[in-house]
C-alpha cells in the first residue's frame, strides 16, 4: 500500500509538473535545459494553481501543508501565496446529498426534525469537513441560528495511508541522515498522527471549543462560539452561527472602521495567554479560521473557529518558554545556552559560551525591528542550523507551538507589518513571570495546595505512628539512627583532627615569619 502511495505521489508531481517549479526557483540554468528535455512543453496553468490542485489531489495532510505555506507570505512568492490562501476555506466540496446523509448518520435523526431550515450549499469547505448554515427546531435552544459542521466520507482511511508514508519516510531518516535521531522524526510524525485523529473526532472539537470559551469568558480580544452538545457527534458538529469579516480581507476590515494595529497586537497577545496563562491553545489559527467582529460586543474581536487541533503544555514546558522568551528580549543570551543546557535538550558537556555566541548570532540581528524587517522563519532556520552543530534535540510538544508561532506571525505580517513583536509581547511575559515567581505566585500556589493540605493534616499523626511503628518492628529505625550517630561522631572526629592541623600550621607560618 505504501508503495502505491508513493507512485500516485509521484504521478501526481508529474501531472502538475511540480519538477518545473523546484528546478526553475534553483536557477540553475542545465536542470532547467534537463527539465525540458525530460518534459512534453511548457505547462499549460500558472505555477501557483498547479501546486494548488497538486496538493487538493495528494489529500488533507498535504492540504494542512499548504495551509501552514500560506501564511509565511515572506518565505513564498506573492502569487503562491494568494493561491495556497484558497486551501484556508474554498478547498472543493464535497456532494451536499452526501453531507445530508452523514448529518443525518451522526444525529441518528432526519435533518427536518432537527432543523427548521437547512442549506444544503456549504457556506465553507476545508481540507477535514465543510460547513453548512441551518436554524434549530427543537429544544431550549429552537429557533438559534447554527453551523452544522461534518466530516468528509472516509477521511480516516485516507489519513492513515499518508501517516503511513509518514512514517515509513521517518524511518527512512533516522536511519540514513547523520542527523535523523537528534530531530527525532518518528516522534514528530506520531505527535502529527495523535493531533490529526483527535481532529477528526468532531466530539472532541465540541469540547475544545468549550474549554476555549471558559478561558475567554467575558474577554475584550477573542470570542469562541458555543457548542449545542445535543447535536454533536463524532462526525458532526453544530455550535452558534457567528457573523464577522475573515481576517484576510483587510480591505473589508478597513471599511468597517476595524482598528488594524489593536488587532495586530491583540493577536500577540492572545497567543501568549493561551500558552502562559491557559496552557491550552488554539493551535490552527490560520486565516480561514479566524474572523472579526463587527457589531455590537463583538466589534474589533478576534472570533475563533475550528478547535479541531489544541495543544498543551506541562508546568515545566511554561516555565521554560517563559524563561527563554524573557532572555531573548533581554539581550541575555548566557541565560538562554544555560536553560537548554539545565533542561537537557543539549549535551551536558556543552560549552555555555559557544552556545551563547550562536544564538547571539541568530538573533541579535532582528531586535528592535518592525516585523516587516524580519522573519521568525528565518531566525528559525538559523536556529535549526546552530541547533545541529550543538546536537540540540527536538521536542515533540513543542511542534504545535512553533507552529502556531508561525502562523500568528503570518497574521501579524498581514495585518500591521510595522509591529514590534518583541515590544507588544514583553510587558505580558514579565507579568506572567511575576505571577509565576513572585509573592503573587507564591500567594496562588499556597491557594492551591491549600484544600489538599486539610485532607492531609489531620492524618498526619496516625501516618507519623504507623511509620515510626513499622520501623520499630523490624528493628531498622533504631539501627539507622545508630549508624547516624556512628557517622556523626566520626565526621566530628574529623574536623577535630584537621581544625588543630590548620593551627598548627598556621602558628608555625607565623613563627616562621617572626623569626625572620
Amino acid at each position: 500500500m505504501r508503495l502505491l502511495r508513493f507512485i500516485r505521489i509521484l504521478t501526481v508531481v508529474w501531472r502538475y509538473r511540480l519538477d518545473e517549479i523546484v528546478v526553475t526557483s534553483l536557477k540553475n540554468p542545465a536542470l532547467v535545459r534537463l527539465v525540458g528535455w525530460t518534459t512534453f512543453g511548457a505547462p499549460r496553468e500558472p505555477r501557483a494553481v498547479r501546486l494548488r490542485r497538486a496538493l487538493e489531489d495528494l489529500g488533507p495532510i498535504f492540504v494542512k501543508f499548504g495551509q501552514v505555506l500560506s501564511t509565511r507570505r515572506d518565505l513564498l512568492p506573492p502569487d503562491m501565496a494568494d493561491e495556497l490562501a484558497k486551501l484556508q476555506d474554498r478547498v472543493p466540496p464535497f456532494a451536499s446529498e452526501t453531507a445530508m446523509r452523514e448529518i443525518e448518520r451522526g444525529l441518528r435523526r432526519p435533518i427536518d426534525a432537527v432543523f427548521s431550515s437547512f442549506d444544503r450549499e456549504p457556506v465553507a469547505s476545508a481540507s477535514i469537513a465543510q460547513v453548512h448554515f441551518a436554524v434549530l427546531k427543537e429544544g431550549a435552544h429552537a429557533g438559534k441560528e447554527v453551523a452544522v459542521k461534518v466530516l468528509r466520507p472516509n477521511m480516516v482511511q485516507a489519513i492513515e495511508k499518508d501517516l503511513s508514508l509518514l512514517d515509513a519516510a521517518a524511518r527512512l531518516i533516522e536511519r540514513l541522515w547523520r542527523d535523523g535521531k537528534r530531530l527525532r522524526p518518528r516522534a514528530i510524525v506520531a505527535e502529527f498522527d495523535k493531533y490529526l485523529h483527535d481532529e477528526l473526532d468532531l466530539m472532541r472539537e465540541a469540547a475544545n471549543a468549550s474549554q476555549l470559551r471558559r478561558n475567554f469568558a467575558d474577554s475584550p480580544l477573542f470570542v469562541v462560539p458555543e457548542m449545542y452538545f445535543d447535536y454533536c457527534s463524532d462526525n458532526v458538529l453544530v455550535m452558534q452561527r457567528m457573523t464577522g469579516i475573515p481576517i484576510s480581507r483587510m480591505d473589508r476590515l478597513l471599511e468597517a472602521g476595524i482598528d488594524i494595529q489593536k488587532l495586530s497586537r491583540d493577536g500577540v497577545t492572545i497567543f501568549f495567554m493561551q500558552v502562559f496563562d491557559h496552557a491550552f491553545f488554539h493551535a490552527d489559527m490560520h486565516p480561514g479560521n479566524i474572523l472579526v467582529g463587527t457589531e455590537g460586543d463583538q466589534f474589533n474581536k478576534y472570533i475563533g473557529l475550528d478547535f479541531g487541533i489544541v495543544g498543551t503544555l506541562s508546568e515545566s514546558d511554561k516555565n521554560y518558554l517563559a524563561q527563554n522568551f524573557l532572555a531573548f528580549f533581554q539581550h541575555d543570551y548566557k541565560r538562554v545556552a544555560e536553560l537548554h543546557i539545565e533542561s537537557g535538550w543539549v549535551p551536558e558537556d556543552t560549552r555555555v559560551d559557544e552556545l551563547e555566541n550562536a544564538v547571539r548570532a541568530c538573533c541579535e540581528p532582528v531586535f528592535d525591528k518592525p516585523l516587516k524587517d524580519i522573519s521568525l522563519g528565518q531566525v528559525l532556520m538559523r536556529l535549526f542550523q546552530a541547533s545541529q552543530r550543538f546536537n540540540v534535540e527536538v521536542q515533540p510538544q513543542l511542534v504545535l507551538l512553533q507552529k502556531t508561532l508561525l502562523n500568528i506571525e503570518g497574521l501579524g505580517r498581514q495585518l500591521d507589518p510595522e509591529l514590534d513583536l518583541w515590544k507588544t509581547a514583553k510587558p505580558f511575559l514579565e507579568r506572567w513571570m511575576e505571577d509565576q515567581v513572585g509573592w503573587r505566585g507564591m500567594e496562588a500556589r499556597l491557594k492551591r495546595e491549600a484544600m489538599q493540605w486539610t485532607y492531609l493534616l489531620p492524618q498526619l499523626p496516625r501516618l507519623v505512628h504507623a511509620a515510626l511503628t513499622r520501623h520499630h518492628d523490624d528493628g531498622r529505625l533504631i539501627e539507622e539512627v545508630r549508624m547516624l550517630r556512628r557517622e556523626q561522631r566520626l565526621t566530628n572526629i574529623w574536623y577535630a583532627v584537621a581544625t588543630v592541623l590548620l593551627a598548627v600550621v598556621i602558628t608555625f607560618a607565623g613563627w616562621t615569619v617572626w623569626r625572620a
